[in-house]
C-alpha cells in the first residue's frame, strides 16, 4: 500500500527564533498525531530552523517544572524519531542544540548553504546533560567517528562541515528537500516502516536509567550555577 495522504508540513514557529518552549513542543506532538502516518516535511518559520530549547523558560523552572518540560521534549524526540513514514527536515536556518536534535530525528536532513547559518549540539558548552532518550537518538544518528567530536567539542558548524560530520545529508534548497521526501514517499509504506524500525529500533530506555535521569540529571538543570550560566547567555543575546 502506498501513502494515500499528501505530505504533512510541520512548521516550527515561535518566539526566540522558534525556540522549543513547552507550548511549541506540545503543538508539534499534536501535529504528529494529526499527521496519522503521512510523509512529514519539517522546517522553521522565517530565517531559522530552531534556536534550540527556550532557555528563558528553562531558567525559570524548578525541578518539578523541568521534569515536565524535559518529559515533553523526550516524548517529542521519540515520536519524531519513531514516526513510521518518511520524514525530511529542511534546515532553512540555524539549528542549535534542541533544533539540531529535531533535525537528527528525521530520515533526511537538507541544509541551506546560506552564509552564516550554523547547526550543532552545544549542550555540553552550556552545562546541560542529555535526557536518556534524546542521547540515545543522538548516538544512533550521528556517525560513530563524529559523535565524540560533535558532543564534546559542542560547536556550531557551517553546512559543509556539518555534512562531513553527518549532522546533515544534503546541502541544498527547499525544492531539494521536497524532492527527497517525494522520492521516499513513493515507496510502499509498510515496507518503508518495517525497514526503518528494523534499522533504528525504538528509543525505549530501561526503567533504572529513566529513574536515574529523574533523580540525578533533572536536578542539575535546576542548579543555581546552571541557571546563572543560562541567564548570562540570554543577556548576551539580548545585548546584540
Amino acid at each position: 500500500m502506498l501513502y494515500a495522504a499528501g505530505v504533512k508540513t510541520i512548521l516550527l514557529s515561535g518566539p526566540g527564533k522558534n525556540s522549543l518552549s513547552t507550548q511549541l513542543m506540545r503543538g508539534m506532538l499534536a501535529s504528529l498525531r494529526e499527521a496519522a502516518g503521512a510523509p512529514l516535511f519539517l522546517t522553521g518559520e522565517g530565517d531559522a530552523f530552531s534556536a534550540g530549547l527556550n532557555l528563558k523558560e528553562v531558567a525559570s523552572l524548578d525541578v518539578a517544572g523541568l521534569t515536565t518540560f524535559l518529559g515533553v521534549l523526550e516524548d517529542l524526540v521519540q515520536a519524531l524519531y519513531e514516526y513510521p513514514a518518511p520524514t525530511v527536515a529542511w534546515v532553512n536556518g540555524h539549528a542549535i542544540a534542541g533544533g539540531c536534535v529535531l533535525a537528527l530525528c528525521c530520515d533526511v536532513r537538507v541544509m541551506t548553504a546560506r552564509e552564516g547559518v550554523r547547526i550543532g549540539l552545544n549542550e555540553v558548552a552550556l552545562g546541560l546533560r542529555f535526557p536518556p532518550r534524546t542521547f540515545k537518538m543522538t548516538a544512533n544518528r550521528v556517525p560513530g567517528p563524529s559523535l565524540a567530536r560533535v558532543l564534546l567539542e559542542a560547536e556550531l558548524y557551517r553546512a559543509n562541515e556539518a555534512r562531513e560530520l553527518g549532522l546533515v545529508d544534503v546541502i541544498g534548497e527547499e525544492a531539494d528537500a521536497r524532492a527527497r521526501l517525494e522520492k521516499l514517499a513513493a515507496h510502499p509504506r509498510d515496507a518503508y516502516a518495517s525497514a526503518k524500525l528494523a534499522m533504528r529500533g525504538t528509543l525505549a530506555v530501561p526503567e533504572a536509567e529513566q529513574a536515574r535521569f529523574l533523580t540525578d540529571v533533572v536536578p542539575t538543570w535546576a542548579a543555581p550555577e546552571l541557571k546563572e550560566r543560562l541567564r548570562a547567555v540570554l543577556d548576551k543575546k539580548s545585548a546584540k
